[in-house]
């Protein structure tokens, strides 16, 4: 998800508000910042959170100056490239509970001391596993972390479909499905299209998300 070597140019979603109060809709809801001038990136990841923590409010920044204008004290995290860290450490030590700093390599000896990091220099399948693993283990076993909404924390499938999704997850296809459960290849297909439509959901991606949020998959199984 890095950028291929585009320059990074200012040029922003349109998303972040330039104004002290948020907008009407988004009252009450956690506020994330993103900061980092690699607007590709910026945007990927944005799309990856929203997707992993649906009731939050992701603003985007391309710089300190940006984010310092916009009360930055709102924000329950930020996720901040290691350039950006570095020029404004003090700041960022001061919130290093809420700081995660984005880096290009998976390699510990990169990764800045006191603070959680993430790299988002890698395969976006990794790094929705990354991040699905903060939501379950950082920040004190994800207290700083918003709760799902009531709607999603519902039990909306049934056990046979909660067996079938988990399989899906796992990367099993319909065939193996079928072998796995003893039933039969229609009623897999059948049982896959009842799961996407009870959710709402149109990829595996966003699947993967709801069953390890709800504990029934092994995130070390993805």
């Amino acid at each position: 998800m890095h950028d291929g070597g585009h320059p990074h140019a200012a040029m922003h979603d349109g998303g972040h508000p330039h104004a002290a109060m948020p907008p009407h809709h988004e009252a009450g809801r956690p506020r994330i910042a993103i900061v980092d001038a690699n607007t590709l990136a910026v945007l990927g990841l944005k799309q990856i959170l929203q997707n992993v923590m649906p009731i939050i409010t992701v603003h985007t920044y391309g710089s300190f100056a940006e984010l310092e204008a916009n009360d930055p004290d709102s924000y329950v995290h930020y996720f901040v490239s290691m350039d950006i860290v570095l020029r404004n450490r003090a700041f960022f030590i001061d919130h290093s509970r809420k700081t995660i700093v984005l880096t290009l390599s998976l390699d510990e000896n990169s990764q800045l001391a006191g603070f959680h990091s993430l790299c988002i220099n890698q395969p976006e399948d990794m790094l929705l596993r990354a991040l699905l693993g903060m939501v379950q283990h950082a920040h004190e076993g994800g207290r700083n972390l918003p709760p799902m909404p009531k709607v999603l924390q519902q039990k909306i499938l049934s056990d046979r479909e909660i067996e079938v999704m988990s399989l899906i997850v796992q990367g099993y296809i319909n065939k193996q499905i079928a072998d796995q459960l003893n039933i039969s290849l229609s009623t897999v297909v059948t049982h896959r299209k009842n799961i996407m439509d009870k959710l709402g959901m149109k990829s595996v991606s966003a699947l993967t998300i709801y069953a390890v949020m709800h504990g029934y998959v092994d995130i070390n199984k993805i």
